[in-house]
């Protein structure tokens, strides 16, 4: 039989309970291991990451731009302006 896939404090997920909501103080605990494990981002990778997301978001609405104004062009054809 495969291994029980364990969550985060190392209980087997197919015990009985599973399913239902976890107790408050389990849950605020399960949220501070998973926090404990979130690495923060240098002042440079978080520059260049939201570079990054600059460009692709200018890139995404150019393109979209763009293409708003052919169909501008094509229902000018169409319809008549």
């Amino acid at each position: 039989m495969a291994n029980p896939v364990h969550d985060t404090e190392g209980v087997a997920r197919s015990q009985p309970g599973h399913g239902q909501p976890a107790r408050p103080a389990t849950f605020v605990a399960q949220v501070m291991a998973e926090l404990r494990k979130v690495v923060q981002p240098t002042r440079q990778e978080l520059i260049t990451y939201t570079v990054v997301v600059l460009v692709f978001v200018a890139a995404v609405m150019g393109y979209v731009f763009g293409l708003d104004q052919v169909f501008r062009q094509v229902m000018g054809l169409v319809f008549g302006s």
